[in-house]
């Protein structure tokens, strides 16, 4: 099935961390360690289609990540440098084990889940750790 991931409320391109100015802020989901679709902080919104699987109860697919029963997508956030390099500073975490399995199931019958995130948290901050409502609502495609 795909796993259609919609962001929304973008934080900007520009961010502070750790002292340091980062100036050319992108978000793309993670495949395995490395990211993937990077879209620019400031766009209006951003979205990703992920492949999965799912094989008896368990998630799998390229951008599947953590142990059986902990399963999860990241979202990670990074500076792009002027050479091209992304350099990573937080990461999103949609966990997948923590879905109502009765919209999994319907999801798998229909082809595609829908996450819609908010990628700028309460403080203004690109989103980051494990993501939750109201920041993130699954739904069918």
């Amino acid at each position: 099935m795909i796993v259609r991931l919609r962001g929304r409320d973008l934080p900007g391109r520009t961010f502070v961390s750790d002292g340091e100015l980062l100036q050319n802020v992108h978000v793309g989901t993670q495949l395995g360690r490395d990211p993937s679709d990077l879209v620019p902080g400031d766009a209006p919104s951003a979205e990703w289609a992920v492949e999965v699987t799912r094989v008896d109860g368990d998630w799998r697919g390229k951008a599947v990540q953590g142990k059986k029963g902990e399963r999860f997508l990241y979202l990670t956030w990074g500076d792009v440098k002027a050479d091209g390099t992304f350099a990573m500073f937080r990461r999103a975490k949609l966990v997948l084990d923590r879905i109502d399995p009765a919209l999994v199931a319907d999801a798998e019958a229909s082809g595609e889940l829908v996450a819609d995130v908010v990628l700028t948290d309460a403080k203004g901050c690109p989103t980051c750790a494990r993501v939750d409502p109201p920041l993130l609502e699954w739904s069918l495609g």
